[in-house]
């Protein structure tokens, strides 16, 4: 055990009993010490037991719950997954997601994100090929239930996700019958911010003598943000929030509806601000892209719905702007949630017409605050360090698929996407590199340096998803990119074909890294994977 800057002994990954393979891949993210919901939940996850945690948001829960399964889980028949996820909103099946893939891939498990506003058809191909972890919206997995698309008899390992949520979103009823379709004896770890009410009955009814963990405030803590309520008519609240922006930086506002939310967007952007829009009617692809580009720091703010917003887990927002009132105190707590995080400080500020001031008063109370309403005062806020971002009063990414903007966040090294390069060196995706040195996307690489994807490499040298290797040189995850052909979607997955024994047991040594592709498909990872020699 070694001991941190402190001097304090510091407990790893590999003394919780987590196995060196996904050590290894944590270290190479940068991930060395567990955060305190990882150490106290991971080693009784580990021994099997049921565990019930409550824990906020942002708090590193997904690996305290994604660890475990991902030792434990069994390889999967076809259409029958052995583990499964269930999460309230698709923002956090997508999050889950690109956390756990990339640990998964080195045990040789397939992980799957499944909700709604997506193709059915890739869907029940992905079931059909076999999947080992299943990341599911309630909505979503009750359907491709109903249509006979999945089996969860097999699933011995279950997450809930965020509990409290599900119950808010009405989802408690599906997620009953879900859990009444896996095995009995399966082991059900349960992640909430609260543990009562609704969450409390379904501890008592579908856990077995689980393991109760608390960590971090019962509830969100206002007393970690500075709150202010400030006076204006409803013109001038669009331009105020630029302002706030341009002060703060990142952050999220929230509006009653879609349409408030699309007019905001519209009249910031002509304000000459970058900004994305998160609602319900966008598309899913649309909602996707917007959240991407707000993660990645290529806007300065998001403008979202309360549902939409439920479950986005974004580091380093400095502000959240309560454009229109929160329906509630409970409201105000979810959307003001979203700073504040990881024992930072935040800034949570209303704008207040008038005849609200009543309502503000009631959620004020609700919450356990007093603050006084004032005129709008930026000499009050705290200095952040901003990069500012111009639109370049084309349409957002949720209206334009096709097309994002120029001088994105930061303008690190040049510009944003498609301006001057962002984390690059000569231009964004589509124009001199993305993380990489010599182009984007489909440009001349992508974190690596001959091509984007479909293009001369992905995170590798010799080919893109669909042309010669999957971050790797030759060959990925069965012999050309994602399929046996080289083509990145195509029949098959991992080899020639997904069958019962497409890939070895654990206990094989060899690898698939300079030698031939196992006919089977998918070799053990202990020989290596990716690239020519072995390591």
């Amino acid at each position: 055990m070694t001991a941190n800057r402190w001097g304090k002994p510091m407990v790893s990954f590999a003394d919780l009993g987590i196995e060196p393979l996904l050590v290894e891949a944590l270290k190479q993210q940068g991930i060395l010490e567990p955060f305190e919901v990882q150490r106290e939940s991971i080693p009784d996850a580990m021994l099997g037991r049921d565990v019930c945690c409550r824990a906020p948001t942002g708090s590193g829960k997904t690996l305290a719950f994604g660890l475990p399964l991902l030792a434990m889980t069994e390889e999967a028949e076809p259409q029958r997954p052995t583990s499964l996820i269930l999460t309230p909103t698709r923002e956090l099946a997508e999050q889950i997601f690109n956390v756990l893939d990339p640990l998964a891939y080195e045990l040789q498990l397939y992980v799957q994100a499944m909700y709604g506003g997506t193709s059915y058809n890739k869907q029940f191909r992905a079931l059909e090929r076999g999947i080992d972890v299943l990341v599911a919206c309630p909505g979503r997995l009750i359907d491709m239930m109903d249509r006979g698309a999945v089996s969860l008899d097999d699933v011995g390992i279950v997450v809930l996700d965020e509990a409290d949520r599900m119950a808010d979103m009405g989802f408690m009823e599906p997620v009953c019958k879900i859990l009444d379709r896996c095995k009995k004896d399966r082991q059900t770890i349960l992640f909430s911010a609260t543990l009562d009410d609704e969450v409390a009955d379904l501890v008592r009814d579908y856990q077995t003598n689980p393991v109760t963990i608390e960590v971090g405030p019962k509830e969100v803590t206002m007393e970690s943000m500075t709150h202010y309520f400030w006076l204006m008519p409803n013109s001038k609240k669009s331009a105020i929030s630029s302002e706030i922006i341009r002060k703060c930086g990142r952050t999220i506002i929230f509006c009653r509806t879609r349409n408030g939310v699309d007019r905001v967007g519209d009249e910031m952007q002509f304000d000459g601000m970058a900004i994305e829009t998160l609602h319900g009617g966008l598309s899913q692809r649309q909602r996707d892209s917007a959240m991407k580009r707000f993660q990645h720091g290529e806007c300065m703010a998001l403008i979202a719905t309360d549902v939409a917003a439920r479950g986005i887990d974004v580091e380093g927002v400095n502000c959240v702007i309560h454009y229109d009132p929160p329906e509630n105190g409970k409201a105000y707590k979810h959307r003001s949630g979203r700073t504040a995080r990881g024992g930072s400080t935040g800034i949570v500020i209303s704008l207040v017409q008038r005849p609200q001031k009543k309502q503000y008063g009631r959620i004020q109370r609700d919450v356990g605050i007093r603050v006084e309403f004032e005129p709008p005062e930026f000499s009050v806020l705290p200095e952040f360090e901003v990069e500012y971002i111009a639109a370049d009063r084309r349409q957002r990414s949720n209206r334009n698929d096709s097309g994002g903007r120029s001088g994105h966040y930061g303008s690190r090294n040049g510009g944003g996407r498609g301006g001057g390069g962002y984390r690059g060196g000569g231009g964004g995706r589509g124009g001199g590199g993305y993380r990489g040195g010599g182009g984007g996307r489909g440009g001349g690489g992508y974190r690596g340096g001959g091509g984007g994807r479909g293009g001369g490499g992905y995170r590798g040298g010799g080919g893109g998803r669909g042309g010669g290797g999957y971050r790797g040189g030759g060959g990925g995850r069965g012999g050309g990119g994602r399929s046996s052909g080289g083509n990145g979607k195509g029949d098959s997955y991992r080899g020639e074909s997904r069958g019962r024994n497409y890939k070895p047991s654990k206990s094989s040594s060899k690898g698939y890294q300079g030698g031939k592709k196992p006919s089977g498909g998918y070799a053990k990872k202990s020989g290596g994977f990716r690239g020519g020699k072995k390591n």
